[in-house]
């Protein structure tokens, strides 16, 4: 069984900053990927950043602001968020790739205002 806790969430004005961080535990022996999706009201889920063998990815939306990296001896990957702003306000999720599938963590609100 594999489980993914994630913390960092919190209320933060606009132009503060947060980190996340989320570490994977259980049977995994291989990881495709590891990133962070976020879901706001009535939105979508979509793509934050994430961590792939072959680099990272982020969404254009984030990109110059948000760093995510990862520590593969400890099987957790971060999200430091900086310059915030009101529409970053969502739930922010945790999501391991590996051969046999994928896993959800469990969500970490983000509330950016003022």
């Amino acid at each position: 069984q594999v489980q993914l806790v994630e913390s960092g969430g919190g209320l933060v004005q606009p132009g503060g900053s947060l980190r996340l961080s989320c570490a994977a535990s259980g049977r995994i022996f291989s990881i495709y990927a590891m990133g962070w999706y976020r879901q706001a009201p009535g939105k979508q889920r979509e793509l934050v950043a994430v961590v792939t063998r072959g680099g990272t990815k982020y969404a254009d939306s984030v990109k110059g602001r948000f760093t995510i990296t990862r520590d593969s001896a400890n099987n957790t990957v971060y999200l430091q968020m900086n310059s915030l702003k009101p529409e970053d306000t969502a739930v922010y999720y945790c999501k391991l790739e590996v051969p046999r599938g994928s896993y959800w963590g469990q969500g970490t609100q983000v509330t950016v205002s003022s």
